[in-house]
């Protein structure tokens, strides 16, 4: 059988629901054969289109399809200089499209090219938020109404920015960054000599009380049958969330997420010397000298890698592998800015992996679904397999163009929260 090679490599950039999405289709010389990925970076999308567009394309054009590997380890080392997100991203979108191209070669979706599935479903969990206590517990209810069994929680620090919340008047949202309290009511609760700051002010000792009061919450009203999660965002002193990890056992979370940033990975060890709460990480990590200590040393339950921010399906599925050895289970990244196709690539590798463990989910809009026909289905509380070659997922050009970029204050920039000295909060 002849060789398909790759014909051209395009970028598709839409916005159906108010994240910009950034999507990378391979055309092969076989007519009508052709496969898509992400390559979402929606902080800086258009360095992700150069990079595309200026060195990958033309480093690319003429290979091969079936030599995934290959093309992967040579576009890795390609800019010299590598494990970044700007190119690891655009080595993602390109990555995911030739796996989407090698199953629909074979006729097979793409968790079969694995070794085929280790499970019928992935297990799901989605975003219970609120201004208040009870607005969470009627969402969290909700979800619960609807068969999920997973529900991350998360509440608004009264007077304060908070991440992920969302519901009072207070608060203000850029549709990308998440809501936060708007300037005007800043001053109704900290001191004028304050710096106040559109993107609010964070203070970890009031976000540990709100957050610490939400579980008490939650397990008192809801009780203990639901799975409960929680997102730090790497926003306390290490120091601080090694006495929150402590604090928080007693409500027996599913996992606490990102209780600290990458530069910190070392203070997990003091997390796990002291704690039994679950710990789950990674979203943020580009390289892989990040992670593999957190593997090794078993510092960490769950992998939360962000796909495409490591370069596709390609190290994804090795770095489960290095998992399973050390009983690690994954949580690939799912929130908005993980596009559809980023979604059927995480379910590729859930289906597949015997140490998966749970999936975050982005409950995409009726805008999303009818670009991305092919969209993974959640029921449930679980994602399913529509059982296609390759992702199983396709993308409308015509209705994605409906969607262009809107314009963005400082080029969409993730918004800074600061303390209440004026001094940055991470992220």
């Amino acid at each position: 059988m002849g060789k398909t090679r790759i014909k051209d490599v395009r970028v598709i950039l839409t916005e159906p629901d108010n994240i910009r999405l950034v999507i990378v289709k391979v055309e092969t010389d076989e007519p009508g054969l052709y496969g898509i990925g992400c390559a979402t970076f929606t902080q800086r999308p258009s360095a992700v289109v150069s990079a595309i567009n200026d060195y990958l394309k033309p480093f690319l054009i003429g290979k091969d399809t079936a030599d995934i590997e290959d093309i992967w380890q040579a576009s890795y080392v390609s800019s010299y200089w590598r494990n970044g997100p700007v190119l690891n991203n655009a080595l993602s979108g390109i990555d995911q499209a030739l796996w989407d191209i090698k199953g629909k070669q074979a006729s097979m979706p793409v968790y079969d090219l694995f070794g085929g599935k280790a499970r019928s479903s992935a297990a799901v969990y989605v975003h219970a938020n609120g201004a208040d206590e009870k607005e969470v517990e009627e969402n969290v209810l909700k979800f619960i109404d609807e068969g999920y069994h997973h529900v991350r929680v998360q509440v608004a620090t009264p007077g304060y920015a908070t991440y992920s919340n969302k519901g009072s008047e207070s608060l203000v949202s850029d549709g990308q960054s998440g809501p936060r309290l708007g300037t005007d009511r800043l001053f109704e609760y900290l001191p004028e000599t304050l710096h106040a700051h559109p993107g609010g002010i964070f203070e970890p000792g009031p976000y540990m009380k709100s957050a610490i009061g939400l579980f008490e919450h939650i397990r008192s009203s809801v009780g203990w049958g639901v799975e409960i999660l929680h997102d730090v965002h790497e926003r306390i002193p290490p120091i601080q969330g090694v006495g929150f990890a402590k604090e928080v056992e007693q409500f027996k979370l599913f996992f606490l997420e990102d209780l600290f940033s990458p530069e910190d990975n070392d203070y997990f060890r003091m997390v796990r010397n002291q704690t039994s709460t679950p710990i789950a990480m990674g979203e943020l990590y580009n390289n892989p000298h990040e992670v593999i200590p957190m593997i090794k040393d078993r510092l960490i339950d769950f992998l939360r890698i962000h796909i495409s921010q490591i370069g596709g399906l390609t190290p994804a599925r090795k770095l489960a592998a290095l998992c399973e050895a050390f009983n690690v289970r994954t949580a690939w990244h799912g929130p908005g800015d993980t596009s559809p196709v980023g979604h059927a690539a995480n379910l590729m590798l859930d289906l597949n992996t015997i140490n998966f463990g749970i999936q975050e989910y982005a409950i995409f809009g009726e805008n999303t679904k009818e670009v991305f026909p092919g969209c993974p289905e959640v029921r449930d509380g679980y994602m399913w397999p529509n059982g296609l070659p390759g992702l199983g997922i396709d993308i409308d050009e015509s209705n994605a163009a409906r969607f262009p970029f809107k314009d963005r204050a400082y080029g969409g920039a993730w918004d800074t929260v600061r303390r209440a000295d004026g001094s940055v909060v991470k992220p």
